[in-house]
């Protein structure tokens, strides 16, 4: 008699990223010719489908495991507790802001999502055009403030690299768009989303196909999967939330300023597939301040058939709007 044998057990297949991945090392520390392949390649991925992952960024991982399990605290206080951080004035621009409050612009369905905002404290703003906000610390955790201002220092100063990079490659000054990015309201929002409510609005998901409104945006890991991407012909492409990558992508503003060079592709967070599953993520965007200048630039007319497909207006001008559009 043979022996039937057991069926092999089937090995987990990790998932290969789906957008270009950069080395944020060969910018930083590369040869010449490193560095002019970065700038490239960060252009070209932004004019293409406006997203790319980012490796060798800087932020280490215990920084990043604690900053995730900083947020698992956050969002297991009590509802009372994290309200109290609710401040109507601040219009969410700091502090936490409730489940379902935010929409996606052009939609009625409610996201599934509560978060937390940080940003640059009052004594870090140097430029005049600045407006200030007090960022709001939960008390009732010792370390949330020290590991998520560390992060959000982190992040910004990736952000300046690649924002360096960006205008290189649009031809302006290395600095222009780190000037206009200089005691900007650049926010780190800490994501909870919750187990999906069996009452959920039927045409709710975690977030609901949007735009990004600032100039990029960075998004440090996730704890699960679920963005997706819109291209060209109308499909989804997932972006996986893999370990060690930062994912980048230009936000409504950058393109403005390219006149519609760089994209600021729709994007989304689907719904698991597991109802009781939780999902955390931690995206940080890149604002410039409020009196910058989104007019266009010449260089970018000249890329794009010579005439300006977005109007003269101010980064405050379209951040109120936007604010408004989507419930904040």
């Amino acid at each position: 008699m043979i022996a039937t044998l057991p069926p092999l057990p089937v090995k987990a297949v990790a998932p290969t990223q789906t957008i270009p991945v950069l080395s944020l090392r060969e910018f930083t520390h590369g040869t010449a010719a490193q560095r002019a392949a970065f700038v490239k390649t960060l252009g070209d991925a932004l004019v293409d489908i406006g997203f790319f992952a980012l490796t060798d960024h800087g932020l280490s991982d215990q920084l990043i495991t604690s900053a995730y399990a900083q947020a698992k605290e956050l969002f297991a206080l009590p509802l009372e507790i994290r309200q109290h951080y609710e401040i109507a004035e601040l219009r969410g621009q700091r502090g936490y802001t409730s489940f379902g409050r935010e929409h996606a612009k052009d939609s009625d369905a409610p996201d599934l999502k509560e978060f937390w905002h940080v940003g640059r404290e009052r004594a870090e703003l140097t430029h005049p055009g600045a407006v200030p906000y007090d960022n709001l610390w939960p008390s009732e955790l010792d370390q949330f403030r020290p590991v998520m201002a560390q992060l959000f220092a982190g992040l910004d100063a990736c952000a300046h690299h690649l924002l360096t990079a960006a205008a290189e490659y649009m031809g302006e000054a290395p600095d222009f768009l780190t000037s206009l990015a200089d005691s900007g309201d650049t926010v780190l929002r800490i994501i909870h989303y919750p187990p999906v409510p069996a009452d959920r609005h039927a045409a709710s998901v975690r977030a609901a196909a949007h735009e990004d409104i600032n100039l990029i945006t960075l998004l440090c890991e996730a704890t699960s999967g679920g963005l997706e991407l819109l291209q060209r012909d109308g499909s989804w492409r997932p972006v996986h939330a893999l370990h060690g990558q930062i994912i980048v992508d230009s936000g409504d503003m950058l393109q403005a300023l390219s006149n519609g060079w760089f994209k600021a592709t729709t994007h989304r967070v689907v719904n698991p597939d597991d109802s009781r599953e939780q999902r955390f993520s931690m995206p940080c965007f890149v604002h410039p301040r409020g009196d910058a200048d989104l007019t266009p630039r010449a260089n970018c007319l000249e890329k794009t058939g010579g005439k300006a497909l977005f109007p003269q207006q101010t980064a405050g001008q379209f951040l109120a709007r936007r604010l408004a559009e989507i419930g904040l």
